[in-house]
């Protein structure tokens, strides 16, 4: 067909996928007799020096050694010649101790006494009733006393590096949670519980469990999704058709369900991070299936799984292939109408650079433009910027360099690090210790269904948006000239996350820092995932909305949280309602794969989202 091109063919496009074009532009042109060290060609020896380094990443998980050695010696220098801060930590020491001992003292007496160190508000290693007990009782105090010391010592010290205090922080935080009293069978009261009660046979299923784990991990083994959450049977199955393929990615047109929808299509933008089904899940949380309902025309981008052949496909490839590509089918499909477009997560962010493009040239296809969890500006990106410096990055495009991408394991890792105390080890207790299956959900299904990512884009995207911070900081290219986000001038719908440890709120809330248009800013309770599946009917939900008009004066995050109150229930109504208003009105449904440019090719879910 001729729009589904192969790879070696151009893709019918109105823009040039195949073109390769610089991601950013310089701020200060190098004199030509003093060429910069990025300008030379490598050395031939350079080819060593990143197989040696690509070569130690295999073994520390993608962790730069020379990024720590730096947090730590920044850290124990600073402290060494800070006499003042030594003696806070003895005193802070002192008093830890006196309240450890005079709790103990009332254990010993049998008299009641309140924990004087509560655990964090994501640790539930110590939810058991044992932990009330002596002795459990008190090992639990004595680590917490002795995390509680490390976080005062790791705190941030004149003429420390934030990040530098922050790293050493997490890093002992990491240390201090192998050697948890709730990791080792005598330590733990519901270990020992459960093994009284079983006879010992939850260890027995544990230990196969440990096996087999550490099976699929040497062999870096891709779990297959259960038949229980089969992708387009029970997972993912929002009726519909893929309308167009390249080598990038699968456009997917939905079914209607009524017999009227809104003019102007949406086109959901998902994070090549992930595979899009975390917008259509289970039937009842399925934002996909809730958006058609609601009477619109949806269309869905799947990306493409890449391999090593990949490596070196850019950002730029992902924006020509993906999103302009999908804008110019939608536009042949659906003639004569703008189209909402919306972003989640890195799609967001992806988004948000092509149309500020679209803007700076005078491209007026967009209805609407809403970002979920998205950030355009990466100053106060959360717990991931620990993962992040010059050193870190560098460590990474050695290791890209030697396999063509980023793989699976070294994604997910450092996520689940942030919160280990949940995501590591109070599951790995539970699957070894107690004897406790993973009983799949259907968001845990597809937070093991990873994907990964293309060496060189994800070298683009870690130097240019997210350490150099380049999009807010105006220094960010499209083909060849810089964007700026202030020449967006169609209405924006930002939707940010009380919890999210990913895309922080306020740092998402930034988008109205560097935006002059009408905007719409949401925060929904919940986390980066949990925060969006956020469907009507679902317990315990609150959201607060905002408006600032074009051109209105920027108020700070936390003076819009003071002034906007949370109102029950879910956002996507809310959201749906907003759509509504920037439509021009209801025409009869489109059945998809009926325009002959663009005939059915499978049904939804598509083929990529199978890929491994």
């Amino acid at each position: 067909m001729a729009h589904t091109p192969s790879r070696s063919q151009k893709p019918r496009s109105k823009t040039d996928a195949a073109e390769r074009l610089p991601l950013v532009v310089p701020l200060v042109q190098t004199p030509a007799e003093e060429p910069s060290h990025a300008s030379r060609d490598p050395h031939p020896h350079a080819a060593l020096d990143r197989s040696a380094m690509a070569s130690l990443a295999q073994f520390t998980g993608g962790l730069s050694p020379h990024a720590m050695i730096d947090a730590w010696s920044d850290w124990a220098m600073h402290l060494g010649r800070a006499p003042g801060r030594q003696l806070e930590l003895m005193e802070r020491w002192r008093a830890n101790a006196l309240k450890l001992m005079q709790f103990a003292s009332a254990q010993a007496l049998d008299q009641p006494a309140e924990k004087p160190f509560k655990p964090g508000p994501y640790d539930t290693r110590w939810s058991h009733q044992g932990w009330d007990k002596p002795p459990f009782s008190l090992w639990q105090q004595g680590f917490l006393a002795t995390q509680d010391w490390w976080h005062a010592a790791t705190s941030e010290l004149r003429g420390l590096r934030r990040q530098n205090a922050d790293r050493t922080g997490f890093m002992m935080r990491q240390l201090l949670d192998t050697v948890s009293p709730s990791n080792f069978p005598l330590g733990n009261p519901e270990i020992l519980e459960k093994t009284r009660a079983t006879g010992g046979r939850n260890l027995i299923d544990g230990a196969a469990r440990c096996a087999d784990d550490a099976r699929h991990i040497l062999a870096q083994e891709h779990r297959p999704v259960p038949k229980e959450f089969a992708l387009g049977k029970v997972l993912a199955c929002t009726p519909g058709v893929v309308v167009y393929r390249n080598d990038l990615m699968e456009l997917i047109q939905y079914s209607p369900t009524t017999s009227d929808v809104q003019a102007e299509p949406v086109l959901i933008v998902p994070a090549w991070i992930m595979k899009y089904y975390i917008l259509d899940l289970s039937p009842e949380n399925s934002l996909v299936r809730w958006l058609v309902g609601q009477g619109f025309t949806v269309f869905c981008i799947s990306w493409r799984n890449p391999g090593a052949e990949d490596a070196d496909l850019s950002l730029e490839a992902y924006r020509k292939q993906g999103v302009m590509q999908a804008l110019d089918v939608i536009n042949d499909i659906v003639p004569g109408q703008k189209v909402h477009a919306n972003g989640y997560c890195l799609g967001g962010t992806l988004l948000a650079i092509a149309a500020a493009a679209m803007a700076r040239d005078g491209e007026d296809r967009l209805a609407s433009v809403t970002l979920m969890a998205a950030q355009v500006d990466f100053a106060e990106a959360g717990e991931l910027l620990l993962f992040l410096d010059e050193s870190q990055v560098a460590f990474l495009e050695d290791l890209m360099w030697s396999q063509g991408y980023l793989d699976r394991p070294q994604m997910s890792g450092a996520f689940a690090a942030i919160r280990s105390e949940d995501l590591i080890w109070s599951r790995a207790v539970r699957r070894y210790f107690l004897g406790e299956p993973d009983l799949p959900t259907d968001v845990t299904v597809w937070v093991n269904d990873t994907t990964r990512m293309p060496a060189r884009m994800h070298s683009e995207y870690l130097r240019g948006i997210f350490l150099e911070n380049r999009i807010s900081a105006g220094r960010f290219a499209v083909d060849g000239k810089v964007i700026a986000l202030k020449d967006i001038s169609g209405p924006v719908f930002v939707i940010g996350t009380e919890t999210d440890h990913i895309a922080p709120w306020r740092s998402v809330y930034k988008t109205a820092l560097f935006t002059d248009c009408d905007l719409h800013f949401l925060l929904t309770k919940g986390g980066h995932n949990s925060g969006i599946l956020s469907e009507p009917g679902h317990r315990g939900r609150h959201y607060r909305i905002g408006h600032r008009p074009a051109l209105a004066l920027y108020r700070d995050p936390d003076t819009w949280l003071a002034a906007h109150d949370p109102v029950p229930g879910s956002w996507w109504p809310e959201w749906s309602k907003w759509l509504a208003r920037q439509s021009s009105g209801t025409v009869p449904a489109r059945q998809p794969g009926t325009d002959a440019n663009y005939p059915s090719i499978a049904t939804a879910p598509g083929t990529y989202i199978h890929q491994t």
